[in-house]
């Protein structure tokens, strides 16, 4: 009698502990898509932008602020793809989200090496004075290397994102 009572228990409740690691579907994109908007300029020249103007922090002295070092705004690239690689990995993925989800992580797991070494070497010229001429060889290189296949990564999460945010009556102003 005591072995059903379990049983029973583990089939009525066993949904309800399925539901708490489920994630909305505006979730699952909001993570696997919209957050795919900071990487918007990898290999490219928005990147090249971004540290040529670096932004500022605050100082630890004085209450002021201060550019960070391009090291330090790669780092915080890398940073935010591995936390948000680590949020994909965490979501369970269904038929409906599958694809979705596939497409997200391929883009993160492609372009998180690149930040960790050629985009840390960039960062190393611009922070220690080398020459214009070197930078942009550098730069150069990053894009000829890499831009294409982002572009066909980011392209394709994006159509996956319209179709699965149509599916779902997801509100999205795609800017075109």
């Amino acid at each position: 009698m005591r072995v059903c009572n379990t049983v029973i228990l583990c089939v009525c409740f066993f949904p309800l502990f399925m539901g708490c690691n489920s994630v909305s579907p505006e979730k699952c994109f909001d993570i696997a898509v919209l957050n795919s908007n900071m990487l918007v300029g990898f290999a490219n020249e928005r990147q090249l932008r971004e540290l040529e103007s670096p932004s500022v922090k605050m100082a630890e002295t004085g209450g002021g602020t201060v550019a960070m070092t391009r090291s330090e705004v790669v780092q915080s690239k890398v940073d935010f793809v591995e936390a948000n690689l680590k949020k994909l990995k965490g979501l369970k993925q269904n038929e409906d989200t599958k694809e979705m989800l596939q497409a997200s992580l391929a883009l993160h797991e492609y372009i998180l090496p690149v930040y960790k070494t050629e985009y840390q070497q960039l960062a190393k010229l611009y922070d220690e004075g080398a020459s214009k001429e070197n930078i942009q060889a550098q730069a150069q290189s990053i894009h000829d290397r890499h831009a294409p296949e982002f572009d066909e990564l980011y392209n394709k999460l994006i159509a996956i994102g319209k179709l699965f945010a149509e599916r779902h009556n997801i509100k999205v102003n795609w800017g075109m």
